[in-house]
């Protein structure tokens, strides 16, 4: 477990983020283009998620699209979600980052890093919070969408990916420059709430496409 500050890039990097539009993702976007890096913007509505960012219209399902975008990036960055319209979300978001994966290895790319999810993290050894009793129902069928996905890329041994999961709890507030980063445990605080705000989770998010300090793994982060 580290500290960690927002940090400087020293290098511009292009970088092809899908999903950005949604709370996460825009806000990934505003951290990586602040930095300097040059971001394609990528969601089905084609809408820019903040001013001077070019933006592009395509799903992320469909790995020909994901190709001809990817291609002569430095890395891509998925913050895709699962479905949130009532159905199981399993399958779906399996086959998206798995069309996503198809997409990035046909463009040339070697680096993808992933918004993951918080359920899957745990909270004893061997022990996910999702499997935990109580855990929210409601919650729960997204949570098992990003645990599966997880599972998927642990197979994967030809690409450098990073699957970065937030706090049990993630929303809008300060960007503070400072949080813990780890790996499989879910991070608390002094009060045991597991925390973060989406501005310092996407500082974290954009260091780890500029240093590429867990390649293979998931890392997780919180106050």
């Amino acid at each position: 477990m580290r500290v960690a500050w927002g940090r400087v890039s020293l290098g511009r990097m292009k970088l092809v983020l899908f999903g950005a539009t949604g709370m996460v993702g825009s806000r990934v976007a505003t951290e990586a283009s602040a930095r300097g890096h040059q971001v394609l913007a990528v969601s089905r509505s084609g809408q820019s998620p903040i001013p001077g960012v070019t933006a592009a219209a395509a799903d992320a399902a469909d790995p020909a699209k994901v190709a001809e975008l990817a291609r002569g990036a430095d890395a891509v960055a998925s913050a895709c979600v699962p479905p949130r319209d009532g159905s199981d979300p399993r399958e779906p978001f399996l086959a998206l980052n798995k069309a996503l994966v198809e997409g990035v290895r046909a463009a040339g790319v070697g680096r993808l890093v992933v918004v993951g999810g918080a359920g899957g993290l745990e909270v004893a050894p061997g022990q996910a919070a999702a499997d935990q009793p109580g855990f929210p129902e409601a919650y729960l069928p997204e949570a098992l969408a990003h645990r599966d996905v997880l599972a998927f890329y642990r197979t994967l041994d030809d690409l450098d990916w990073t699957y970065v999961s937030p706090a049990a709890e993630i929303a809008p507030g300060t960007r503070t420059g400072r949080f813990r980063t780890g790996g499989d445990a879910m991070l608390t605080d002094a009060d045991g709430r597991s925390r973060i705000s989406a501005e310092d989770y996407a500082i974290a998010f954009v260091d780890e496409l500029e240093q590429d300090a867990h390649p293979r793994s998931r890392m997780s982060v919180a106050y």
